[in-house]
């Protein structure tokens, strides 16, 4: 099998997501273009790459060219603890996220909590909870 490197997500406006993902999530920017981003650290890359900007990579196909609307994919970053989880979800929605559901324990044994983006895109912060 092929090995996944990289995910990316597709933005109507790169640099405003970018500046999110790097100001409230405190990736770290490796490449900056006017179209593509793609950020640092180990494992698979997490990139941005401009829907409009995509069209010509894929003989113009008409769905880069369609407003999106809906969830199609979620990122889940977990944290050390569940206070690391409160402090990094407070840090999110005052850097320009957008609270979907507050930190709480949940059946499943973390302890989490969902946010947007500014496009818009449902992500979540946990911890695993001590059985």
């Amino acid at each position: 099998m092929a090995k996944l490197e990289e995910i990316t997500v597709l933005a109507d406006d790169v640099a405003k997501l970018a500046t999110f993902y790097r100001d409230a999530l405190g990736l770290r920017v490796d490449i900056m273009e006017q179209d593509y981003v793609a950020f640092g650290g180990e494992g698979i890359r997490l990139a941005i790459f401009s829907r409009i900007g995509m069209s010509p990579n894929t003989h113009d196909h008409p769905e880069y060219r369609t407003q999106f609307t809906g969830q199609a994919f979620e990122l889940n970053f977990e944290c050390a603890s569940t206070d690391d989880v409160i402090e990094r979800f407070n840090h999110i929605v005052v850097n320009g996220g957008r609270s979907i559901a507050d930190p709480t324990k949940k059946h499943w044994g973390h302890f989490a909590g969902f946010f947007a983006d500014p496009e818009g895109n449902i992500h979540s912060l946990f911890a695993v909870l001590a059985e």
